[in-house]
């Protein structure tokens, strides 16, 4: 099974002063985003990456470059893991987006949301174009792999509610805060949502076990009855 490890980016001047950044270039990490950032390399420093891929924009590209410290990877960008395409409510203060008749069709009918302005994408859009992307990155780096995707907020929340068999109406029950990591594990047959919102602990069940001789591919795809007893580290 191939397995995304999704990583938003740490916190950043925008999230501090309440505006929605969207596609405003420039957006930094603040003091607590780049340690937030360093710490969450450090943490995933023990896990062997196939890929690190990452949104065009500075506050994931700065993340992913804390990942990759060590590392003989590059960065990869992909246009795809991009955020959400706002288009007039860019640059704007959440405390006046809040008024908008728009807002209330993004929380309660997320499916429906259009943002408006030329520049302006759906958020069904943003799902469709982020799980395209995770699907075929799976598919180049192959079954084994374990890769970082470095996305945004609302980005990582539609790809786990595509992973979970969620409408994306129901996307808004999903948390997903900066540097979190969450974790998906692609099969044949289905996705497997291992971790969501995670920002501490051991990630040593992420390494990938020692392969002991064939397996039956099919029973990668198969849910434990029971639950079973977890990952053994």
């Amino acid at each position: 099974m191939t397995t995304v490890i999704l990583l938003r980016h740490g916190r950043t001047t925008a999230n501090t002063g309440g505006v929605l950044a969207g596609w405003t270039p420039g957006v930094q990490l603040d003091e607590t985003g780049e340690a937030q950032v360093a710490a969450v390399g450090q943490r995933l420093a023990p896990v062997p990456l196939a890929a690190v891929v990452a949104s065009p924009l500075e506050r994931c590209q700065a993340t992913a470059a804390a990942v990759l410290a060590g590392r003989d990877l590059p960065l990869q960008t992909d246009d795809r893991l991009g955020e959400a395409r706002y288009g007039d409510w860019t640059g704007r203060p959440l405390k006046e987006l809040v008024k908008e008749p728009l807002w209330k069709v993004v929380q309660a009918h997320p499916s429906a949301a259009v943002f408006p302005g030329p520049e302006g994408e759906g958020l069904a859009q943003t799902q469709a174009r982020a799980v395209a992307a995770v699907r075929e990155w799976n598919a180049r780096l192959g079954p084994d792999a374990v890769w970082l995707a470095c996305s945004h907020g609302d980005v990582i929340k539609a790809v786990l509610a595509d992973a979970l068999g969620l409408h994306l109406d129901q996307f808004q029950r999903i948390v997903v805060d900066p540097a979190s990591i969450s974790v998906v594990s692609y099969t044949e047959t289905r996705p497997f949502v291992l971790r969501v919102n995670d920002s501490g602990g051991d990630v040593g069940a992420l390494v990938p076990p020692k392969k002991k001789g064939r397996r039956r591919r099919r029973t990668d795809s198969d849910a434990v009855v029971g639950g079973g007893a977890g990952t053994t580290v």
